[in-house]
């Protein structure tokens, strides 16, 4: 789809039923990461857990950043019994929410104070099967829009996920304050209910691209010398290797300017990623009573965080990938300086209302924009893999730069390093405008312009 859709037609897109059923699967999306990001970093706080060690319990993350390494499994494998029932994604998806349930209520039933170490383990094992979650959803996502939905879908999205994340976080709030931290977990696999509305009412998608995927197996086939019958175990493993994990990877890097897009890929939301593991202990050292942080982040913070992700779909239908990158980098860099401000006024609700606003209008734009150019760089062959590579890279930055986040914090203290998040963002808008002029960024949203 080019740039320059009407402002009619692009409003339009919202209204499509398979836009509507990405809202649907992005709920289910969004609440397990608010747990392990936001409420968890409550509950720590409540706990007298250090902010060293909350900054540390990021490590747990690390699946998100790893996700490409399993992807192909989900591509490529079938579940047996459920795949005849529901097909690939559909099965798989099941299985894993499953999962997810089961590593929630571990979570719940394990003590932040006193199993430290355990506690860490079931966030990483959380953060595992949502990650492995997202693999599926996101590949569905892809593989049902049509070209033209893809800037509504990415938009739609981000709601759902924003909702799932509002939901998750009032809920676990609300309920640690009547009930406790271990009750408010237990509530929240409710949620992945969610997930499973969309795909029963669109079913399996169709599967795509197989005129490539059989032109590299001749391919591949013809390279072979010939072996006695000995060998056909091995020939067939290695030919399912190549297949499900070498080929996802060898199309990609067989695009020209492969490398320089994934080096933008992590440096674009460095400094979002900073700042976001250090807002939750930030607005609790401010002193702001639950009941505030709930009007500032999860009322107001959530109609902008919509806000800016309709914003984000609207931009990017009407002027394109390069400029809906470029104002989403610029807004999430500056509205690091707003925490900055926020850290030197102190308790000021009028003024956390406007930075939590501002970060989640930002944020919300930003999402929408790098979720649809992500989603168009993909392979319809290799749709769980391939995106799973660019997200792991988009979290990368988080992993690397996050984990130490609340040791940077303790050293130079909140307004520096609030600043320091802000600088973070530029080599990412920098490199923008490189890859611009080296015709890395173009003005398509599912166009791999950057191949061959």
């Amino acid at each position: 789809m080019k740039n320059g859709l009407g402002w009619r037609k692009s409003i339009d897109e919202y209204l499509h039923p398979r836009v509507i059923g990405v809202f649907f699967m992005g709920i289910s999306s969004g609440f397990p990461l608010t747990l392990l990001l936001s409420s968890l970093g409550f509950w720590l706080i409540d706990e007298g857990v250090s902010k060293s060690t909350i900054g540390l319990l990021t490590l747990s993350l690390m699946p998100y950043s790893l996700k490409f390494l399993w992807a192909p499994a989900l591509d490529a494998i079938r579940l047996p019994i459920l795949y005849k029932m529901f097909g690939r994604r559909r099965s798989w998806l099941i299985v894993i929410q499953i999962g997810l349930a089961l590593s929630i209520v571990g979570l719940a039933i394990t003590s932040p104070a006193k199993d430290p170490v355990i506690f860490g383990m079931m966030a990483m094992i959380l953060c595992f099967m949502s990650a492995s979650q997202d693999l599926v959803i996101d590949a569905y996502r892809i593989e049902i829009l049509k070209d033209e939905e893809m800037p509504a879908g990415a938009a739609m999205t981000q709601f759902g996920y924003r909702v799932g994340n509002l939901i998750a976080g009032v809920m676990s709030l609300k309920f640690a304050d009547w009930y406790g931290w271990d009750v408010a977990y237990l509530s929240m696999p409710l949620l992945l209910l969610f997930g499973l509305i969309p795909i029963f009412i669109f079913g399996e998608p169709m599967v795509q691209g197989l005129d490539f995927i059989n032109k590299e197996i001749d391919a591949f086939r013809s390279r072979k010398l010939e072996r006695d019958k000995t060998s056909d175990i091995i020939d067939k493993l290695v030919e399912n290797f190549f297949i499900t994990v070498v080929m996802p990877f060898k199309e990609f890097i067989q695009r020209r300017g492969w490398w320089v897009v994934l080096l933008f890929i992590v440096l674009l939301k460095v400094g979002d990623s900073m700042a976001g593991v250090m807002t939750a202990p930030l607005i609790g050292d401010l002193g702001f009573s639950k009941d505030e942080i709930i009007w500032a982040n999860k009322t107001v913070g959530f109609i902008a965080v919509l806000v800016g992700a309709f914003c984000g779909g609207i931009i990017l239908a009407r002027f394109g990938t390069y400029r809906g990158l470029m104002i989403a980098a610029i807004l999430m860099m500056v509205t690091n300086l707003s925490f900055a401000f926020l850290a030197v006024r102190g308790h000021d609700v009028d003024l956390l209302i406007f930075t939590i606003g501002f970060e989640n209008f930002a944020s919300g734009m930003g999402g929408t924009i790098a979720i649809a150019y992500l989603s168009g760089l993909c392979n319809l062959a290799f749709t769980a893999t391939q995106y799973a590579l660019l997200t792991s890279f988009a979290s990368l930055g988080r992993l690397l730069i996050g984990s130490p986040s609340g040791m940077m914090q303790e050293f130079m203290g909140y307004e520096t390093f609030f600043l320091l998040t802000t600088v973070a963002a530029i080599p990412g808008i920098l490199l923008l405008v490189v890859m611009k002029r080296m015709g890395y960024v173009t003005n398509d949203i599912r166009a791999k312009k950057i191949s061959n």
